[in-house]
């Protein structure tokens, strides 16, 4: 487990830039990145210090190679951005990352399955996830994508992530229907409890919004504009 206990609202106004920096995944999931996108991210994360870059697979093994010798984690998707993929493919999908450098994993779940409150399939799916991360000191973050989903399908997928052995749940893919809401960062919240990490992300471009997720019981920010956010 990493970071599940959130801050109260007074020690968020207290967090200074590195501070909040360390909480944040500097992120660049768009499928058209460059190598030179994918350095320049790099670079910023070495500099800002945040807690990872968050990257498609293709760049993981790279992006390793690039923060050898830094303290940023490598982190990336699984089931990407679906999550409608076979609970045997998200497996592979993990064991490949792991072995090319990956110490974060973020896998979005059977949505279909939530909707219709399948936690039977649910729970095959993360677990082989988090299956195939055992052993590896790796972290599994679970994505929701919140604004897919009804509040009981939301509860019941946070149910499952910590039944099945996960680490953090996650508001959202970044390329859903919308992104992290103070709303559902603490349903989350309240639905984990301290069990878990919250990971907000979406649509975080600024300080006041790393804030607000932060208020409401995130303890990890997905973010692009991590410059913005810092500034």
């Amino acid at each position: 487990m990493s970071n599940t206990a959130p801050l109260s609202p007074t020690q968020v106004d207290q967090l200074d830039a590195q501070q909040l920096a360390s909480m944040i995944d500097h992120t660049l999931l768009a499928p058209t990145a460059t190598v030179q996108d994918i350095d320049q991210l790099c670079d910023q994360a070495a500099e800002f210090m945040t807690a990872s870059v968050c990257i498609q697979p293709i760049w993981v093994a790279y992006a390793a190679k690039r923060l050898d010798e830094s303290p940023v984690k490598i982190c990336t998707v699984i089931g990407f951005p679906s999550g409608a993929q076979t609970p045997e493919t998200k497996a592979f999908e993990t064991a490949q990352a792991i072995t090319n450098g990956a110490e974060e994993v973020d896998m979005v779940i059977n949505q279909a399955a939530a909707l219709v409150a399948d936690k039977a399939a649910l729970l095959h799916d993360i677990r082989s996830v988090v299956d195939a991360a055992a052993g590896h000191d790796v972290l599994v973050k679970v994505i929701l994508e919140t604004a897919a989903l009804t509040d009981q399908a939301k509860i019941l997928a946070c149910e499952a992530a910590l039944e099945a052995g996960a680490d953090f749940v996650k508001t959202s893919t970044g390329f859903g229907p919308g992104g992290a809401t103070a709303a559902d960062v603490t349903l989350l919240r309240n639905t984990v409890g301290h069990g878990l990490g919250v990971k907000a992300s979406g649509g975080i471009r600024t300080r006041q919004d790393a804030m607000e997720m932060l208020k409401a019981g995130a303890t990890r920010l997905g973010a692009s504009s991590t410059y913005a956010i810092l500034s």
